[in-house]
């Protein structure tokens, strides 16, 4: 195992460690040099899976500094910057994130899980009353399904909208996460109702009745489940931290599961880096999204093929991949994962950059990005210490 990678990981979160919470890089670049809510809450999960003390303090302190921000209605921020006595309070871009309230919840939990403590728990109660209660109400059609806006998740460039897959699996986590201290049975049934309409959605061959039947049916789902759909159909590339997370929160039929895999698999394998790509196939200036890519970015344009979420590498989204394939008993498979994301963030001295262009595996994005360090963090101790997250 490298533990030259493992030790460097260790040092960027420290570098990103401030009073507030986790930085989202130790690159001074003022929109990274925040306390973001996934981002947070990533690292912490490598805070916890590192067992440092003051790296778990400083998780503690991403959650606080989320839980003191939240919007009346029960939003959790995006994003946080403190500046000595100026605060400015970010619930998104162009679009709200919901992947913000889902990892807050499950942040919250893993840390009181980890640490034993009820109490903090009990402190943040309320607040998680009304992160749940605003996934209800995101529901819309009251049918189980978050709806999410374009641009409202981490893929925050990328063309997933409506029903999008990644965003219900976080919120089964986050509700297994939390009925695990208070076990409701309303709750229970309420994680059963989103996985049954996840499998009859997403799935091939499901029994049930689809959220939309003829675009189900036009999807044509074989070897893993689709990014997302919306009443205008179904967008089929593979999302990799989706089905990531489905294969981790054992979601689907042994046999679909099984599918995944043997897809994820042979993908990596044929990509230069020996990573997935967060979705494949990338959009290309002949395809019909490509307008509804180009025209969803704020300020420069960074979804060129194979690039960014339009097929690019990121450390972290494998991060999670090595984790499913644990969960899989797959460890040698997770193993070579590990490796490809070390080999990848020592890239030029160990500068852990946000993603990859997948083919000519040239680094894109942000510098020392602090998620990147994470992914070998929480993989290394999951292999090597056998770590489990509360799931």
């Amino acid at each position: 195992m490298n533990y030259t990678s493992y030790n460097k990981a260790i040092e960027l979160l420290q570098q990103v460690s401030s009073t507030e919470g986790f930085l989202a890089s130790a690159q001074n670049i003022s929109n990274y040099k925040r306390v973001w809510a996934r981002d947070g809450v990533i690292c912490g999960l490598a805070a916890l899976a590192s067992g440092d003390n003051e790296l778990i303090e400083t998780f503690k302190s991403t959650l606080e500094t989320l839980a003191a921000h939240q919007h009346v209605n029960g939003t959790i921020p995006s994003n946080v910057m403190t500046n000595g006595h100026e605060v400015e309070v970010s619930y998104g871009g162009l679009a709200g994130r919901v992947d913000a309230v889902t990892w807050f919840v499950i942040g919250i939990c893993q840390y009181a899980h980890y640490k034993n403590d009820l109490a903090f728990i009990a402190k943040h109660n309320s607040k998680i009353q009304k992160c749940l209660t605003l996934l209800e109400a995101w529901e819309f059609n009251n049918k189980h399904l978050v709806y999410v806006p374009l641009s409202g998740n981490w893929a925050d460039e990328y063309i997933t909208d409506g029903y999008v897959l990644y965003d219900q699996l976080l919120r089964i986590w986050a509700l297994k996460s939390y009925n695990y201290f208070v076990n409701e049975d309303p709750l229970q049934a309420k994680i059963q109702y989103i996985i049954q309409q996840i499998e009859i959605n997403f799935t091939p061959d499901a029994v049930g009745e689809k959220y939309h039947e003829r675009a189900y049916n036009e999807a044509n789902i074989e070897a893993y489940m689709p990014c997302s759909f919306s009443p205008s159909g179904y967008k089929t590339q593979f999302d990799a931290f989706a089905n990531s997370l489905t294969l981790f929160l054992n979601i689907g039929s042994d046999d679909f599961q099984n599918k995944i895999v043997a897809y994820s698999s042979t993908l990596k394998d044929e990509m230069p880096l020996k990573l997935l790509p967060a979705f494949w196939p990338p959009i290309m200036e002949i395809d019909i999204d490509w307008n509804l890519l180009k025209n969803n970015c704020k300020y420069e344009f960074r979804n060129f093929p194979y690039e960014f979420h339009n097929g690019g590498s990121w450390s972290m989204v494998n991060g999670f991949y090595g984790l499913a394939l644990l969960a899989k008993n797959k460890r040698d498979e997770a193993i070579s994962v590990l490796e490809a994301i070390n080999n990848a963030n020592a890239i030029a001295h160990y500068s852990f950059y946000e993603n990859f262009n997948s083919q000519t595996k040239e680094p894109n994005g942000v510098p020392f990005c602090a998620w990147s360090a994470a992914a070998t963090v929480m993989l290394h101790q999951s292999i090597n210490n056998n770590f489990k997250f509360l799931v």
